[in-house]
């Protein structure tokens, strides 16, 4: 693989015109790129309020408006790593387990094209057959942001395939080491008292939003860090774990999360980790008709995308 892809300059083509992408990226082939860019346009997983299926969409209409260098870091993503958008991965809105398959097959082909996925959701739900795709080497660590657990057991008595499940499930199937599973910024009143019970019981750290309140970003951030080592890690970024007063159009909203500049903070302390993708979910645009849930959204997929080009950056050093 050779050369570069560059955003387009919106200097010469108004960010208001030309193909909606991610970034504004070329679209290409996961064996072309270092870091593939990947919607998943799938929301059968929700068990309330629906819209996900429509957040690559609009996220890649709402990253029209980033730009190119990290003005912390002073670093452009582009510049550390091969990125496109590889498009949306292939889905069955008739037949959620027939997507699930769909979904973890076309997984296992990026990992074996050599990218790491950035992913956007769809609904948590998603998280699973990507799981299954990309931890066929053995468990991974886990680090999720999220204001919900997402390891109930099952919803409508034996749905245990939903958006509320995935990390269960991905513990149960070896996917994810709950040793190195850390859950930051929980929140919000419950169905039932024992809620929690699986995942304290299997070893997952959970941090809840008053936790994370009393200690900081830094304090809690060094833990998680220190929870998942220099192994391979999967990050998972809920939008729901932003307050709804910065990102409304969500299925789940619970009051009392994040900011937006505590979830930048939050995404950036990752820089180094032995990431081998991630994914950003439960964005619903129909949810919130100002686009500002997307472009939210959009940010942190930059963010993200900086913290992933870091890591080839570093392997390439190697």
């Amino acid at each position: 693989m050779t050369g570069r892809f560059e955003p387009l300059d919106s200097g010469a083509v108004p960010r208001y015109a030309g193909i909606p992408t991610f970034m504004r990226l070329p679209q290409a082939e996961p064996a072309e790129v270092d870091i593939a860019l990947l919607g998943i346009a799938y929301d059968g997983g929700a068990t309330n309020r629906v819209g996900t299926r429509h957040g690559p969409r609009e996220i890649r209409n709402q990253s029209s408006l980033t730009r190119r260098v990290h003005h912390v870091t002073g670093l452009s993503p582009y510049d550390r790593a091969r990125v496109a958008d590889c498009g949306d991965v292939p889905v069955d809105p008739m037949d959620l387990m027939r997507t699930l398959d769909l979904i973890s097959a076309h997984y296992a082909g990026v990992k074996t094209a050599g990218a790491l996925p950035l992913t956007v959701g769809g609904d948590h739900l998603v998280s699973l057959p990507i799981l299954r795709g990309l931890a066929s080497d053995g468990p991974v660590g886990l680090i999720q942001f999220d204001a919900h657990s997402d390891t109930y057991d099952s919803f409508f008595g034996n749905s245990r395939y939903n958006h509320g499940t995935p990390f269960r499930r991905a513990i149960e199937e070896g996917l994810v080491d709950p040793k190195r599973f850390v859950q930051i910024g929980l929140r919000g009143a419950i169905s039932d008292a024992g809620n929690y019970d699986f995942a304290k019981s299997a070893g997952v750290r959970i941090i809840f939003i008053e936790e994370f309140v009393e200690r900081g970003v830094a304090d809690v951030m060094a833990e998680a860090r220190a929870i998942v080592g220099d192994l391979p890690t999967y990050l998972t970024f809920d939008i729901d774990c932003i307050d709804p007063s910065q990102a409304s159009g969500t299925g789940t909203p619970e009051i009392g999360g994040f900011t937006t500049r505590e979830a930048q903070q939050l995404v950036r302390k990752l820089e180094g980790l032995n990431l081998i993708g991630a994914d950003l979910v439960e964005v619903a645009p129909p949810l919130d008709p100002s686009g500002l849930t997307a472009l939210t959204g959009a940010t942190i997929l930059f963010e993200l995308l900086c913290v992933l080009a870091g890591v080839v950056d570093a392997k390439g050093a190697e």
